[in-house]
């Protein structure tokens, strides 16, 4: 194959992004990063990772979690913690995603990761286009009226998970957290498989949830498939439960890499 018809490799995440930042005045800066926003079941959580200037390049190897295996994610933990200057997992709960919605519970697990931190960062540096972590009610003349916003500043990037070593960092530590929290839960509840799918719309758990119906680590808010308005499994003519095409405009999705 020639250079030219060579498929594009992902980029290897830098601190390029970061340091300018940093030059601009934001020294003590946070990468962020959310997994578990398409899962039918379980917490939705958010990594984040401190840097300063001390810090310098990341571990070999750090990359988006969706890029790395289950073993490499796990071995690469040890090495972020030390490298970071400080770092953090918050979590929202189904029952909370389902009371407040995903966007409302992404700010929620995202304020939970910070309140851990023994810092507080100049700046956050988060993945994606939409920034979800700063209250809605906190910016322009509500954030004057009520004493300013409570959480940091925030830069959204996209693609800044393959861009920015401390997003992927970010990504890394939470996928792992969460997918540890995934595999605890399966033994409580081993009839959807938790274990392999982390919660997310695989077939085994699709299945699963058409025979047993939901338990209470499923989001019951959204259309799960396989599931009727009452709870309980229900499959139409087609062998597809009444929710579930509905369920991927609700914020459920099928994973091929989850996140």
């Amino acid at each position: 194959m020639s250079p030219a018809r060579r498929p594009a490799r992902p980029g290897r995440p830098s601190l390029r992004v970061e340091r300018e930042l940093q030059r601009a005045g934001h020294r003590v800066l946070a990468g962020m990063d959310e997994v578990g926003r398409g899962a039918l079941a379980g917490p939705v959580s958010v990594g984040v990772v401190v840097i300063d200037e001390t810090c310098r390049t990341a571990p070999a190897g750090v990359r988006d979690s969706k890029l790395l295996t289950p073993a490499a994610r796990e071995a690469m933990v040890p090495r972020l913690r030390r490298w970071a200057l400080a770092h953090a997992v918050g979590h929202a709960l189904p029952a909370e995603i389902d009371e407040i919605g995903i966007i409302a519970a992404l700010r929620l697990a995202g304020t939970r990761a910070l309140a851990q931190l023994d810092v507080v960062p100049d700046l956050v540096l988060l993945d994606g286009n939409h920034d979800w972590l700063t209250d809605p009610g906190e910016v322009g003349l509500f954030a004057e009226l009520g004493g300013g916003a409570s959480t940091p500043a925030v830069r959204t990037m996209i693609k800044a998970d393959m861009r920015c070593s401390s997003v992927a960092a970010a990504s890394v530590l939470a996928k792992v957290e969460r997918d540890r929290r995934m595999v605890e839960l399966s033994s409580t509840h081993p009839h959807y498989a938790w274990e392999d799918n982390k919660g997310y719309s695989a077939s085994a758990h699709l299945d699963a949830l058409r025979l047993h119906g939901p338990c209470v680590e499923h989001r019951r808010s959204w259309s799960l498939p396989g599931v009727g308005a009452d709870g309980a499994p229900a499959v139409g003519d087609d062998g597809r439960g009444p929710g579930e095409e509905r369920g991927l405009l609700a914020g459920t999705v099928s994973e091929g890499r989850p996140r």
